[in-house]
This record gives structure tokens, sequence and C-alpha cells, in this order.
């Protein structure tokens, strides 16, 4: 029995040796050197100069106001039926809106403060979105000089956005591989405007025929005086006809200003390929009566260096 106790504490002695050998053990020889964890790579930072392409679609709104009544009231200037008839402001063009698809480029540089990015963006968009509005009205008075004074008229307006540019600061929050950001600026645009309308103006002494209707005997009738007819009928000028219009035109382009507004969201493919979706919205400044904005929804793709 004592030489099985012996024997026992003797197996114990060793296994807590070789317990102890083992806890001093340095495994890091097995590593073959120090051993630093990889840690996992990181998105490259949104800083730096980035060109890139875009396109969308555009809903844009055309204003006319009172695009009619310069041409109007110069072609009338100084006649009865201007002061009287106020024919000039007889046309009301209205509003109108058209859709297209638009396209074009971007170009900025970003600079970035832990997760907030700033920048300032360039960009170019190519409309060539057409907007027009008609109308047409016809109104006589007498004045208090016995004359009808008449005139019938019609006209036309267009605008088209040819296209814009637009440059803007750029505010965002980087959120992992996304930056949510908002913009906003100035923009310049590029514009075709025109107007025509066609004015018949005519007017004749009405007292003057009622006099000569209540005459007994037509020969002692007079003559009535008229203008803006082919053909009067001094004894019917209801059956009378008028002359051709006076056609009236203008065009020109305009170079016109405005400011911008937009946000968006853009994703980092990889550290120089980026995507992105927008919204922008563009107001420009009223030109010859003629106005304009333009919303656009748009996706992109841009290369940073």
């Amino acid at each position: 029995m004592r030489i099985a106790i012996y024997g026992l504490l003797g197996c114990l002695g060793l296994l807590e040796a070789t317990a102890a050998s083992a806890a001093d053990f340095d495994f890091g020889s097995l590593r073959g050197g120090s051993y630093e964890p990889v840690a996992a790579p990181s998105l490259a930072t949104w800083e730096g100069i980035y060109v890139g392409g875009h396109g969308g679609w555009s809903s844009t709104n055309f204003g006319f106001g009172s695009v009619f009544q310069p041409l109007v009231a110069d072609h009338l200037r100084g006649r009865a039926l201007e002061s009287i008839l106020g024919a000039s402001s007889l046309l009301s063009a209205v509003d109108s809106r058209r859709d297209g698809a638009t396209f074009g480029a971007f170009a900025g540089i970003n600079y970035q403060f832990d997760e907030v990015v700033a920048g300032v963006e360039f960009d170019y968009t190519h409309a060539g979105i057409t907007g027009r509005s008609a109308d047409r009205t016809g109104r006589y008075i007498v004045g208090s000089d016995g004359y009808l004074y008449g005139a019938n008229l019609s006209g036309e307006a267009a605008t088209r956005l040819d296209d814009y540019a637009t440059i803007r600061a750029r505010f965002g929050y980087t959120v992992g591989g996304f930056l949510p950001y908002v913009t906003g600026g100035f923009a310049v645009g590029r514009a075709q405007i025109s107007e025509t309308v066609a004015v018949r103006a005519y007017e004749y002494d009405q007292a003057t025929y009622r006099s000569n209707q209540a005459l007994a005997d037509p020969s002692q009738r007079v003559y009535v005086n008229n203008s803006g007819y082919a053909n009067f009928i001094q004894g019917n000028p209801g059956g009378s006809t008028l002359a051709a219009p006076d056609i009236l035109h203008r065009s020109k382009e305009k170079i016109v200003g405005g400011i911008a507004a937009g946000a968006g969201l853009e994703y980092a493919i990889t550290p120089g390929l980026i995507l992105r979706a927008e919204y922008q919205y563009v107001l420009f400044n009223d030109f010859d009566g003629h106005k304009l904005n333009v919303n656009t929804v748009r996706g992109g793709a841009a290369v940073k260096f």
C-alpha cells in the first residue's frame, strides 16, 4: 500500500511540473515573430477632384406674363385705339409645362473634415426643351368722339431652354460608403425667345354713320371716315371687309442668370468610382416677360482622382 501511495504522489508531482513548464512556454515562437492583427481595408477618403456625367428627366415650367404687350403697344403708339381701347393689354399668354430628357457633365473638388465633406461643383446641362403659349381675342368700344374702335388680335409666344450651367457649394456627411449632401449656388442659362402677334385694328365714325341712316334723302349722306378696312361699305359697316392683319414678330437669344439648389446621395463603389442620385431646382430671373424654372431628377457617375 505504501508503495502505491508513494507512486501516486510521484505521478502527481510530475504532472504539476509539466503543467508549470507548459505555462512558461512562449507560443509566439511558433508564429514566426511578433504578430499584429490585420485591420479590414477602409474606403478611401472623399477628398479630391472628381469628374463625371449625368442624365435625367426635367420638368420645365414656362411663364409668359405680358410678353405680347410691348409689340402691340409699340405698333399702336399714338393711336386712339390704344389709348381708348387699351388694345395692347388684351392678349394674355398662359403658362405651360414641358418635360424632357436632359444630360450633361460635372466636375468638382471635395475637402473632408472627419465625417463632414465640403466642396464646390460645376455642372453643365443640355436641355433643348421648348414651351409655347397662344391666345386670341377681339374687342371694340365706342369712344366719346362717336368713333367705333375695334381690334382682333392673335399671338403665339415660345421659350426654348437650350442649356445651362451652375456653380454650387456642397455640404455632406459620410455614412460608411454613402454621402448624403445638400447643394446651392448660381445658374446661368441660354434661351431662345420669340413672340408673333397678328393685329387687325379698325375704326370708323359711327356717329356720322348713324346720322346718315336717319336721313330720309340718301343723297344728303356724308362720307364716313374709317381705317383698317380692305373694303368699307358706307351703308353697312358690319358687312365691310377688314384689311389683312399686321404681323409683328420679335425673336432673340438671351443669356439669363438665376439660382440653383438641390440634394443628393453618393455611393462609393471603389475609392475612385462614385455613383450618385440627385434632385436639382433651378430658377432663372425674368427676361423680357418670359419666366423659367427647372425641376430635374437625375443620376450620374464620377471618377475621383
